[in-house]
């Protein structure tokens, strides 16, 4: 069976509509390259390396450790594998469920962030900008009952190991990927 991976647009936006983030190259691994237990959550994969972020302000910059994404239709939360030198790093996005569409996936980005190091603690972090930003963009109850919502199920699967926190499957996408598509990433 052919594998091929799609290129997609990451954007990232706030809850008032402006861009917040724009990651330019990813590559959606095909369902049928996903494990099962990926494929029954209808989860989106996505690889990048070495690919142009640009901020809300225009500033433009490169991504320095190869990433796979982790998007879950209806959950409130995204997951970026970092894949470093001394272990995985795991980036969590509380955010809106995700919305692909002719190659672009979008989200709503509501600030709070999970970051489980490679040795397994992990932090919460930017919980002065959501409060901030809860003032600011007037966030309606069913968004902050959401957003609780999905840091709990978030947080459950980080402490249980579930997926998408597996070292082993984020690695083996990226690598997939790369004996694929090696040439198409450059």
């Amino acid at each position: 069976m052919e594998s091929v991976y799609e290129p997609c647009i990451i954007k990232s936006f706030k809850h008032d509509g402006h861009i917040h983030r724009l990651w330019q190259q990813n590559w959606i691994v095909p369902s049928h390259l996903l494990i099962e237990e990926h494929q029954e959550e209808s989860v989106i994969v996505l690889i990048n390396r070495q690919t142009p972020i640009q901020e809300s302000d225009g500033k433009q910059w490169v991504s320095r450790v190869p990433a796979v994404s982790f998007f879950i239709p209806g959950q409130w939360f995204n997951v970026v594998a970092l894949l470093e030198r001394g272990g995985v790093r795991y980036y969590c996005n509380i955010a809106s469920p995700p919305y692909l569409h002719e190659g672009t996936l979008t989200y709503i980005d509501y600030d709070l962030d999970v970051i489980r190091t490679a040795d397994g603690n992990r932090h919460i972090v930017d919980q002065d900008e959501f409060e901030l930003h809860k003032q600011q963009y007037h966030y309606p109850q069913s968004v902050l009952l959401k957003v609780r919502e999905g840091m709990n199920e978030l947080l459950g699967r980080v402490e249980r190991g579930s997926s998408p926190f597996s070292d082993i499957t984020a690695v083996t996408y990226y690598k997939q990927w790369l004996s694929c598509c090696n040439e198409v990433s450059e």
